[in-house]
């Protein structure tokens, strides 16, 4: 008996070292993947329920895109001013303006991560024990799911115009990703400028600044072959060319030439912004 009783209390001291010991432990690849793709779905599932507590976003998020398609699309149409091979301008511009609206959905996007902070909620999700890049992953995820329904609310506008698309299923499920990807640049990107401005003021300035002239230097409504040369060059290392690439070729043509390179370029460009936005968050609460 007092043997068993020395070896239960043996056993007892030694178990708190071991589960210390395997705390400090540093953490393996696989710890630190599962620890971030939990994060990432964590975060990505709080944005979605934001969603879906207040669906009437949709509704004033496709006002601005459907001007575009039934105004400025419409009237552009009967004028044929603008060479688009043997498409209507309608449908030719369509893929472009999903592309608008998915790039002017997620540059403000970072708007809100500054009301997070102000109201205290950032620094929970920054003390989190996960990697900090799952936060940002999961943000810019949160941001292209909401791309992808305003994406097909955009699709249905298109069948009520009659706006002449491939709707194959592989050429919807390519521009459902096209959304995703390029939203999530986007978005991320915006999370970069709230950590350099830090106010809801300066932000906005610089959302306006930024948003046109990213829409105007790019082939969103006009083919890059009537751009004077200086004009195509910045379209050609503007993101949202090759998201209305992507697009355009899914959804008009049925298959896209460039994808290689345009998919190649997009996920660069996530990485860079990913891997920045990674290193710097911590200073947004600062």
């Amino acid at each position: 008996m007092k043997s068993d009783s020395s070896v239960n209390v043996l056993d007892v001291s030694i178990r708190p070292v071991e589960e210390l010991v395997s705390l400090l432990r540093p953490p393996t690849l696989g710890d630190w993947l599962l620890g971030y793709l939990h994060g990432v779905w964590v975060v990505t599932e709080i944005e979605i329920r934001k969603l879906r507590h207040d669906p009437f976003e949709l509704v004033t998020r496709v006002v601005q895109p459907a001007l575009w398609l039934i105004i400025f699309g419409e009237a552009l149409s009967r004028l044929r001013a603008i060479p688009t091979g043997n498409v209507s301008y309608l449908t030719f511009m369509t893929p472009g303006i999903l592309a608008q609206s998915v790039m002017f959905i997620s540059i403000f996007y970072g708007i809100g991560i500054i009301w997070e902070r102000d109201a205290g909620i950032l620094q929970k999700f920054l003390v989190m024990p996960v990697p900090r890049a799952s936060f940002i992953t999961g943000k810019g995820l949160g941001a292209g799911v909401r791309a992808v329904f305003q994406g097909v609310v955009i699709f249905l506008l298109a069948l009520v115009l009659g706006v002449h698309l491939n709707w194959s299923v592989g050429a919807i499920v390519g521009s459902l990703l096209t959304v995703l990807v390029g939203s999530s640049f986007f978005s991320i990107l915006s999370m970069l400028i709230a950590i350099t401005v830090k106010t809801r003021e300066r932000f906005m300035g610089i959302g306006q600044v930024i948003t046109m002239p990213l829409f105007f230097a790019s082939n969103a409504i006009y083919p890059l072959a009537i751009m004077p040369d200086w004009l195509r060059v910045v379209a050609q290392i503007n993101p949202l060319s090759y998201v209305v690439d992507l697009l355009r070729g899914y959804l008009i043509y049925g298959s896209v030439p460039n994808a290689p390179l345009a998919w190649a370029v997009l996920l660069i460009a996530v990485l860079i912004v990913q891997t920045i936005a990674s290193l710097t968050y911590q200073t947004i609460i600062l």
